[in-house]
């Protein structure tokens, strides 16, 4: 109002907003309040406006999930570009473990079976569980493969139990042999897993095996050899010539080499000539069975030397007595 009483604007123009947006929620212009089939009923007024309405919230909120999206892109690209998503990883679990553990769900026990050379804090750390850690947010399955990432574990299972115990069960590979490469010593598994770089003393009596791919082909010759125990007791080293076929290192120094195919004859031959002849214990440097139809024996440069000075004395002898 006016310093005199008046209205500083119309109650005309005051009055037009309602009528506009009930002409616009009506979608017809007002002609007359008399003509009732002109009159939109009251709930499709009422869904009309709640439809302009929804329109604009919309609308609304698209801008601001459009800048939300924007946003985050760019967190992520900077995370990802920084290579800092491990740590923010970490953040985000350590959030997670203490909601939970807050909630009630703290790991109150751990049975653990199966584990002889490992130890239990390796397989605890490997399947990523601390005192810190809730059961919720522990991932079986990536546990599971985080353990199987280690040579001695040859499977394992990861079991939550709800609400605070958790079971892990593993199944470790037992060393097989040693494996000689590029003068580099390693355990090896059954399967031909390098189970350790290096030899431990409690395992150095275990078969040695040498060449390359020597390592995948060890169970099959020494299940050979495990039907000749008196042979296998004598053999210093296995080596694979060529990765086609195996010599045999005794400990006496003899070197018996075994054909590429009928490695199971040849060694039936090699244990049958043992026993008639000695022929693994008499002064002989190689042995060659790689023919199936005969055996070629390299005597030591001693015996040699001897057999050829019998065989010059054998026709003085006979002279004399004629």
């Amino acid at each position: 109002m006016d310093d005199r009483g008046r209205l500083a604007q119309s109650l005309i123009g005051m009055m037009r907003w309602p009528a506009r947006l009930f002409n616009h929620a009506c979608r017809m212009p007002i002609r007359s309040c008399d003509a009732p089939e002109r009159r939109a009923r009251p709930m499709e007024l009422l869904d009309r406006w709640a439809l302009l309405l929804d329109r604009r919230l919309m609308t609304r909120a698209a801008g601001s999930m459009a800048a939300a999206i924007l946003i985050l892109s760019s967190l992520a690209y900077g995370i990802v570009k920084g290579d800092h998503l491990a740590i923010v990883c970490g953040y985000l679990q350590g959030a997670g473990d203490w909601v939970a553990n807050g909630a009630g769900l703290r790991i109150a026990s751990i049975a653990l079976t199966g584990n002889a050379r490992v130890s239990r804090e390796e397989v605890l750390a490997t399947a990523g569980v601390n005192g810190t850690t809730s059961l919720i947010f522990i991932d079986a399955d990536g546990a599971r493969q985080r353990l199987k990432s280690n040579p001695w574990i040859a499977d394992a299972t990861v079991l939550k139990l709800y609400p605070r115990d958790l079971q892990i069960r593993i199944s470790e590979r037992v060393a097989f042999a040693l494996w000689q490469k590029d003068r580099a010593v390693s355990v090896i598994a059954e399967d031909g897993t390098v189970l350790e770089p290096y030899v431990e003393p409690g395992l150095i009596r275990l078969p040695l095996v040498v060449g390359a791919g020597a390592q995948l082909r060890a169970k099959e010759l020494h299940a050979l050899l495990d039907r000749h125990p008196e042979l296998r007791d004598m053999v210093r080293a296995s080596i694979l010539v060529s990765e086609r076929r195996w010599n045999l290192r005794l400990k006496n120094g003899i070197e018996v080499l075994l054909p590429e195919t009928g490695t199971a004859s040849a060694l039936e031959t090699l244990t049958g000539l043992a026993r008639k002849q000695n022929l693994i214990t008499r002064d002989v440097v190689m042995i060659d069975l790689r023919l199936s139809d005969r055996v070629t024996v390299r005597l030591s440069d001693a015996a040699a030397q001897g057999r050829m000075d019998a065989h010059k004395e054998q026709p003085k002898k006979k002279a004399g007595n004629a």
